[in-house]
């Protein structure tokens, strides 16, 4: 006999952009959803598990474009869990389902750990948001390189190597010193060693951020190299032209476009964003953490108001905008390793943004402050992702055919940002998460709690 349960008398808000639907019935059978609208019209099959959700509201699984599950932020971390990355991972991915988000894409983490926790994770051998992943960002070295710690480690050679290794897995910065047919095979190599969902590679560096890593023609080979493997492709860019050379290269997801090294974006390349509906993972900022960073690290305020500036220009272009993090494992114990870089990661800043379990909510309430609608809120933090990643046909709405990954809200998403807070339930794949039981090991991350 299948498995069915049927979710009663809340609102519908499926994600299609549709008007929400009062007093509405999910069901859901073997994990999919079977049917879906008005209860006065969806038949609830005999046996049916009956769950009344009256005064709630059911919206689908958030997802997070862009996140770093396994926190590579002091090299004595990376040094103590050597060989159990993974257990870092899974601590992630629990806190992110914790708070609703049960689907993310990790864009930079060591491939081989990666892999053993999103296969863990995909057959329910552990819990968690369900994750796809890029591993390394092709063109970079290790996370404990001058590519990430811009002063250099005082670690042995060979032991920074060895971790190093770990993450890229032939397609560190040696990288960009091969012929274009050498970076193809590199690419299509990397590709069958890791088994990674999609690819991300260098356009500018990330020391200065404002060197170029690839040509023109190279970066068409890497997207080349990926899609005749069948990988979408995604680009690390800080500069107005590595953005250019991106969208050029012909990269389906554009990583952090805002991020232009303190010059907006020219209104022609924003066009050319928006006419060819390029998915833009932009990291946005409440204004209250933008006037903290104004105020407390000048030279970063400036820079951060000229992304919120390319922002608001997506925005009022109607840019296909996607709910992007960057977020990572943090607590005290991060901060206070040896090693690790101070910057915008303290105890007094307001609205961490990329805080695991919470930055997704920071990220709706900056949307909302910068009128964004909140039903193409809603969108870009569910179908708008599946659909960049080529995922739609499985997630991102509460439609018959689709996975039942859905968020049970306890406030109407579509009258408060503050709302997405106050979750009643998370189901994944068909069932009620026990939310108590996640992340409740502490290895890295502190519970963000209720994000407040």
């Amino acid at each position: 006999m299948p498995d069915v349960v049927a979710l009663q008398h809340a609102t519908l808000i499926d994600g299609t952009g549709r008007a929400p639907v009062p007093d509405a019935t999910v069901v859901v059978t073997d994990g999919l959803i079977s049917a879906a609208g008005p209860t006065a019209s969806v038949p609830v099959p005999a046996g049916a598990q009956v769950l009344d959700y009256s005064g709630s509201y059911l919206i689908p699984g958030l997802m997070d474009a862009n996140v770093h599950l396994v926190s590579a932020r002091t090299p004595d971390t990376l040094l103590e869990f050597e060989g159990r990355y993974e257990e870092l991972a899974f601590e992630a991915a629990e806190l992110a389902l914790k708070y609703g988000l049960t689907t993310v894409f990790d864009t930079w983490g060591p491939a081989g750990p990666l892999v053993t926790a999103r296969d863990a994770i995909a057959t329910g051998r552990r819990a968690g948001a369900r994750f796809f992943f890029a591993g390394n960002i092709l063109g970079l070295n290790g996370p404990m390189s001058e590519d990430f710690f811009k002063t250099g480690l005082t670690f042995e050679p060979a032991t920074k190597q060895r971790i190093n290794d770990v993450w890229e897995v032939g397609c560190g910065t040696d990288l960009i010193s091969l012929t274009v047919d050498e970076i193809g095979e590199a690419v299509t190599d990397y590709i069958h060693a890791t088994g990674v969902d999609f690819i991300k590679y260098a356009a500018s560096d990330h020391r200065t951020e404002g060197f170029l890593l690839f040509s023109e023609t190279a970066q068409r080979r890497i997207v080349a190299s990926a899609h005749a493997e069948g990988r979408l492709v995604q680009a690390h860019t800080t500069s107005v032209e590595s953005l250019r050379m991106e969208v050029e290269a012909g990269a389906d997801l554009l990583q952090h476009p805002d991020i232009t090294g303190g010059h907006p974006i020219p209104e022609p390349l924003v066009d050319e964003i928006v006419t060819r509906r390029l998915p833009c993972m932009a990291m946005f900022r409440t204004e209250r953490y933008l006037a903290w960073l104004a105020d407390a690290k000048p030279e970063l305020g400036a820079r951060a108001a000229v992304s919120d500036q390319n922002n608001r220009a997506f925005i009022a272009k109607g840019a296909r905008v996607l709910l992007t993090t960057d977020a990572f494992a943090y607590g005290q114990r991060v901060k206070n390793h040896p090693g690790f870089r101070p910057g915008i990661l303290e105890d007094s800043v307001p609205d961490m943004p990329t805080h695991i379990g919470s930055a997704h909510f920071r990220w709706i309430q900056a949307a909302w402050e910068r009128g964004m609608e909140p039903m193409e809120i809603l969108r870009s933090a569910s179908v708008h992702v599946a659909e960049a990643y080529g995922k739609s046909d499985h997630y991102g709405t509460v439609t018959p055919g689709k996975v039942a990954d859905l968020v049970v809200l306890e406030g109407d998403p579509l009258a408060a940002p503050e709302n997405y807070r106050r979750i009643r339930d998370v189901i994944k794949d068909g069932v009620i998460v026990d939310r108590s039981s996640l992340a409740t090991e502490r290895l890295l991350a502190d519970d963000p709690g209720e994000a407040r």
